[in-house]
């Protein structure tokens, strides 16, 4: 079974009776893992697949997790420092080896379409729990090592802890044996044992020999009452490394030998070469050669020109003479394609077309008697990922075959994979080493630029090679968040309450797309209904009694893929901004009508009501400010938020500029305070970019923007305060990366409307 189909059939869409009784009624596959998955290094002892200790007593922990900015890996080290007792300044992440158990369980778990009011913890629906089941399920068996979608703590949450607890009762296990003492009477301070009488019996890495033949027995996960480190501030241990520049990022990489390339396309998105001198490259001091790309994992032709430096090779890439050839079926145009979607929301809303991802009542009937009616087009463009670090890898093919890597992805499984089959052997024969990310935003779940890098170091006579997309082609062939259009119609009753809300969009579908390019081995070509299209639209938290959410699938031809928040980066923007107008037509309060939409939804409402008061909703403005709020649930975090901006006059244009930003967080068991604070404001600064800024235009399928004068970044200058609340649960820990970027857009929105009673209803925002 491919597998978009199964983790469709999992989704409780298609019905999870297609999978077969007998594997289903398996237990899940243990994440615990064999010590032996470790290489033996001096002195070292592993005692599980997650847990090495060293000599000195310190702890290291297999990650499979990438570090891209969010702080992924102090977190981590807090887990396992918690469950050990020792400082987490003690506890270093490795790279987790190649296996099942690395493979990311969470993420795939929450590509599931299901309803909020079906999965709220506590009141989860029979059908929700199972397919939660099942796919965890697949995805243990598909052990698919991947960083995204927000998704790190909260699959490290269990294995990652019991790895870690089980390694602390074998320790005290040694030393009970070794001393011949009740286990109970040991306990543990900073990685040291103590015995009940107040001996010191010795460091972690005294007892770790002994600890690798001594079973476990049973392990109990810390209770929350005995958390000294979980929960607690945490300094970033990256920090120092990537302030004095010795965090080594892909860009970073120096071997022996190392020649570098640059990649050049077409200009055009698809474009072909027809004519090809080399000449004049060739000619260029210090170009070694020319290496002809055809497409890899996603990518397009393309050539990549080989030098003794990365100055000299893009000198070379410079020179070469390459007459391009658009793609049969015509010039991609944004504008044309942003309007033809316009136009299929519309026509799906008359003709009630499209997926319909949730449907509650009859909201035909209840719009035809609504007291009032609205209706509101809504639209996002293109955007690029824009990482701080343009995309690179680095490769060796060696003399017998074997294929070493080194690449900063979010992927290693598709990675590995990428590369093993560019250079015809088996994922065994290939290490990957994987970097500091810098940046990932979704851009590093392809592997196009690791396939091309081993493509040419396969014609380097066995010297590593450093392939380097210029930041041109960096912005000219992305893999874009997907343009998109919304019409949204709600009805109101007499007393001002919605009744009735009605969302058709349309959009090209990005995980049909980026399967076929980056897991091709598991499935081939699908058109799969795709979660992500719709996400922050079908799922809203909102009690409404009836609803109805479909999506059209639209396939412009432009290269889409994930982006920070996915589909809840614009659809969000469509449904918040939407719900705001449906507020002022009732005559309500934002905040009030918001609120008496969650009854049954504590949690959202809790979120919403510490927002508004720490914002001081309601409360006066100095003049020529107004405030705006917004609140979603994205990677299982609810985010409330209110913005509060002014309109000023640069060059004779009126531009928005966002003052303060207050946001209220659940995303369960918060692990590292600051470390959430950190991501919330990495969002608003990077939605605020988008919101004010991003656009992607194609004219004649030639992507415009091709550097960040034609696609600016927020200023410092023009930064908010940025203010985080957190509300700490006892529930598991959710995602950060994303969930505060997909309110800030409609915030920003719904403040400029509330100060200047303009309505804006696409993207970027722009004052008429």
């Amino acid at each position: 079974m491919k597998l978009t189909r199964r983790l469709w059939l999992l989704s409780g869409v298609g019905g999870a009776g297609a999978l077969v009784l007998g594997w289903s009624g398996l237990p899940p596959r243990s994440r615990l893992g064999r010590a032996s998955l470790w290489p033996e290094g001096s002195g070292e002892v592993a005692l599980n697949g997650w847990i090495k200790v060293l000599p000195d007593g310190s702890v290291q922990f297999a990650s499979p997790y990438v570090e891209m900015g969010q702080g992924v890996f102090t977190a981590l080290a807090q887990l396992v420092a918690e469950e050990m007792d020792i400082s987490p300044a003690r506890v270093k992440p490795v790279q987790a080896p190649h296996d099942a158990i690395y493979g990311n369980v969470a993420m795939f778990a929450a590509s599931l379409p299901l309803h909020p009011t079906s999965t709220e913890p506590g009141h989860e629906t029979t059908g929700a729990r199972l397919s939660h089941w099942m796919i965890k399920k697949v995805a243990r068996e598909l052990g698919i090592a991947v960083t995204g979608g927000s998704s790190t703590m909260a699959d490290a949450w269990e294995p990652l802890r019991l790895a870690a607890a089980t390694a602390r009762a074998q320790l005290l296990g040694a030393a009970s044996l070794r001393w011949k003492l009740p286990v109970d009477e040991f306990t543990v301070t900073d990685g040291r044992v103590v015995h009940s009488a107040g001996h010191d019996q010795g460091h972690y890495g005294e007892l770790a020999a002994a600890a690798a033949l001594t079973p476990p027995g049973e392990v109990r996960l810390k209770p929350r009452a005995a958390w000294t480190r979980i929960g607690k501030p945490q300094p970033r241990h990256d920090a120092l490394a990537k302030s004095t520049g010795q965090a080594g990022y892909g860009l970073d990489t120096r071997r022996p030998g190392q020649l570098y390339a640059v990649v050049l396309h077409a200009p055009a998105l698809g474009g072909v070469p027809q004519r090809v001198d080399t000449t004049a490259a060739m000619a260029r001091p210090g170009v070694e050669r020319i290496v002809r790309l055809p497409p890899l994992a996603g990518s397009t032709d393309a050539f990549a020109v080989v030098g003794r430096s990365t100055w000299h090779a893009k000198q070379g890439a410079q020179a070469l003479e390459i007459d391009w050839q658009l793609p049969p079926g015509g010039a991609l145009d944004s504008v044309r394609i942003l309007e033809g979607l316009s136009d299929a929301a519309r026509e799906a809303a008359e003709q009630d077309e499209g997926f319909g991802f949730y449907a509650r009542g009859d909201g035909a009937q209840a719009l035809a008697q609504a007291a009032q009616k609205l209706e509101a087009l809504y639209r996002a463009p293109y955007l690029a990922h824009a990482t701080m670090e343009p995309m690179n890898c680095t490769a060796q093919v060696h003399a017998d075959g074997s294929v070493e890597v080194w690449a900063p992805t979010q992927m290693p499984t598709a990675a590995r994979d990428a590369a093993a089959k560019v250079a015809g052997v088996a994922p065994e024969r290939v290490s990957l080493h994987v970097t500091y990310l810098g940046g990932g935003f979704g851009r590093r779940l392809e592997v196009d630029y690791v396939a091309q890098a081993v493509r040419v170091a396969m014609e380097t006579g066995g010297r590593p090679v450093q392939l380097v997309w210029p930041r041109e082609e960096d912005f000219t062939h992305d893999f874009y968040r997907p343009a998109g259009a919304a019409l949204l119609r709600g009805g109101l009753d007499a007393s001002g309450r919605l009744q009735v809300l009605s969302i058709h969009s349309a959009g090209d579908a990005i995980a049909p797309r980026w399967i076929e390019r980056t897991l091709p081995a598991l499935a081939g070509p699908v058109d799969t209904p795709d979660k992500t299209t719709a996400e922050g639209l079908f799922d809203l938290a909102y009690d409404v009694p009836h609803q109805r959410m479909a999506h059209v699938a639209r396939r412009s031809g432009v290269p889409i893929g994930f982006w920070r928040s996915v589909g809840h980066s614009h659809n969000a923007f469509f449904s918040e901004s939407f719900i705001d107008e449906l507020a002022h037509a009732a005559k309500t309060d934002p905040v009030a009508f918001r609120l008496q939409m969650l009854g049954a939804m504590p949690r959202h409402a809790q979120v919403l009501q510490r927002v508004a008061e720490r914002a001081g909703w309601g409360q006066a403005l100095p003049a020529g400010r107004a405030r705006g709020v917004a609140l979603h649930e994205s990677f299982g975090s609810i985010v409330g938020m209110v913005v509060e901006a002014s309109v000023d006059t640069v060059d004779g244009r009126r531009q928005p500029r966002v003052r303060r930003v207050v946001c209220a967080v659940d995303c369960g068991t918060v692990i590292n305070p600051d470390g959430v604070a950190q991501q919330v404001e990495s969002s608003v600064v990077f939605g605020l970019s988008a919101a004010l800024h991003g656009e992607i235009h194609i004219v004649r399928s030639q992507v415009q923007a091709r550097n960040f004068p034609d696609q600016p970044m927020l200023s410092l200058r023009d930064a908010p305060t940025i203010e985080t609340h957190l509300i700490d649960t006892h529930l598991p820990p959710t995602g950060m990366g994303e969930p505060a970027l997909p309110p800030l857009a409609p915030a920003l929105a719904n403040a400029i409307f509330a100060l200047t009673g303009q309505r804006l209803r696409s993207l970027p925002l722009r004052l008429a």
